[in-house]
């Protein structure tokens, strides 16, 4: 029986018992290490870089943090020292070329099969090939364009996997905040990243850069196992539920087994629903914005603002880590208005997705005019990526509002659209 998509979803229980989706952290740790790596990979300066760039900072105001002299001292060239920017570009793009070719197929396949396997077995094939980056780095470029890419054909099937999963595991009324839970792991294991690497390569562990690799590339072998363990598909395939929890989520969001069998997926309703197509734009204009920041923020920390690689990951981390915290706290609060009638979905979904648009795009406009002030730039990108966290209650999980049956599909359809930015914006 197909099910088309519908304009509004009807919030109807007042139950507060919580049910359990998760978020793999690991996977925005082996998608954006290179971020980090690669300021050591290449230098954090190249011997008259400042004075030769007029977008530079060729001497730091007032505002700076102590220990400049220090920061301008000889150029460190790295082990890859000749990459031009226009190949770190590119480098650091490819990821995307093979995420993009998969975010479809990985909503069919957990449409089809559930979230579980797609998800597990895409971060496991991601974390050989982050094993195997250093390797391949030394080798030719092109063979770490190859791993970079390679890795993002196993994570393209990770994020519509985890909206299948989510579809069957959050009641309406705890959805903002689920979803907010959910993806909180984007944010906290892109600021773990940031933060570990920096670590990492100062302490020289492991050879320096070579280390991001290794120990994120293990800890997801190490994940997989818990994984393969602790997660089903959905509530009635979970061997250690409760049947009050159970019996809770069946009522709230039905049991669709017997549906899905035989469910088709309704391509014509899908592409012609204009709720469907307010997502898209949504999703890219996030995209966009936070893949810039993701992918150059420790670069134009390194070679304009003059960090040290050790101060880069504090400081590429900590606007993550405030996105972190606005995802685990506004969903909530949009729950509370939607669960208690003070607010229709409508209404919570569209003001949040305002707020975090509206908010970032102010906040980069005002960062592009703050020029080499230090303090005045990092509040302004900070609070530009930590109001985002507010899109987890917006265009995040309105998805499984608009058709929970095909929720992965959805996902793999919008985040389609939205990963052609991630190798544009770079």
């Amino acid at each position: 029986m197909t099910e088309k998509i519908v304009d509004n979803f009807q919030l109807e229980l007042n139950h507060t018992k919580k049910s359990k989706p998760v978020n793999p952290p690991v996977a925005y740790c082996m998608r954006f290490n290179l971020s980090i790596a690669i300021v050591a990979m290449v230098g954090s300066k190249k011997a008259g870089q400042f004075h030769k760039s007029p977008s530079a900072c060729a001497y730091m105001s007032n505002d700076s943090v102590k220990g400049d002299d220090d920061h301008l001292a000889e150029p460190d060239l790295g082990e890859f020292h000749h990459w031009t920017e226009a190949e770190q570009g590119f480098i650091l793009g490819s990821f995307f070329w093979g995420y993009v070719l998969t975010q479809l197929p990985g909503g069919i396949l957990a449409d089809k099969y559930g979230g579980k396997w797609p998800l597990g077995l895409g971060l496991l094939f991601t974390a050989v090939f982050a094993i195997l980056s250093p390797i391949c780095a030394r080798t030719h470029t092109y063979l770490l364009i190859f791993c970079r890419v390679m890795q993002g054909l196993g994570q393209g099937l990770t994020v519509p996997a985890m909206h299948e999963i989510l579809a069957h595991w959050a009641p309406p009324d705890e959805r903002s905040q689920l979803a907010g839970i959910v993806y909180a792991g984007a944010q906290f294991g892109t600021a773990v990243t940031m933060v570990g690497s920096g670590y990492l390569i100062h302490a020289g562990v492991m050879g320096g850069w070579p280390s991001v690799f290794y120990v994120m590339g293990g800890i997801s072998f190490i994940w997989f196992i818990f994984w393969t363990i602790l997660i089903s598909n959905k509530p009635s395939e979970h061997p250690r539920i409760s049947e009050e929890e159970l019996n809770y989520i069946q009522e709230s969001i039905g049991d669709q087994s017997a549906d899905e069998e035989n469910a088709s997926t309704p391509w014509f309703e899908i592409f012609t629903s204009l709720p469907v197509w307010a997502i898209i734009v949504g999703h890219v204009g996030h995209a966009w914005g936070l893949y810039t920041l993701l992918t150059e923020l420790p670069t134009y920390l390194s070679t304009v603002l003059q960090f040290d690689i050790k101060d880069n990951s504090w400081l590429s981390a900590f606007p993550h880590l405030v996105m972190w915290i606005v995802s685990l706290i506004v969903p909530r609060v949009a729950d509370y208005f939607i669960s208690n009638d003070i607010l229709s979905t409508v209404v919570v979904r569209k003001s949040c997705q305002s707020i975090a648009h509206l908010g970032a795009a102010v906040m980069l406009i005002a960062a592009s005019y703050s020029g080499c002030y230090r303090i005045a730039t990092m509040t302004f990108l900070t609070i530009a990526v930590g109001i985002n966290g507010t899109i987890y209650a917006g265009f995040i999980c309105n998805h499984v509002d608009l058709a929970p049956r095909h929720a992965g599909i959805l996902m793999g359809i919008t985040n389609t659209f939205a990963t052609l930015t991630g190798f544009g914006a770079p």
